[in-house]
């Protein structure tokens, strides 16, 4: 059987799943601006330009979202398979 993991190390775990919880935020944050910002710009208005780059700005922020949420998972995952591999010993 192998030694329980130093506190030290728990804690970097628990930092870290801190960190990748602001990190989501961010992204929610990031995606809502875009967002607002594309409708805004197409509510306000009336020309062809106006409606390309709020529809760009809408289109970018759904690709931050699906960046965001793919990059939150993974970092997740990693962190689970830490912490098995923490309390199973090496």
């Amino acid at each position: 059987m192998s030694e329980p993991l130093p506190l030290r190390d728990m804690l970097a775990l628990d930092r870290t799943r801190l960190a990748n919880e602001r990190t989501a935020l961010a992204y929610i944050r990031t995606v809502l601006a875009l967002v607002a910002g594309g409708v805004t710009l197409m509510t306000l208005f009336d020309n062809r330009a106006a409606q390309a780059a709020g529809w760009a700005l809408i289109g970018l922020g759904l690709v931050a979202t699906g960046f965001g949420v793919s990059r939150v998972w993974r970092v997740r995952r990693h962190l689970q398979e830490a912490e098995r591999h923490a309390s199973n010993g090496p």
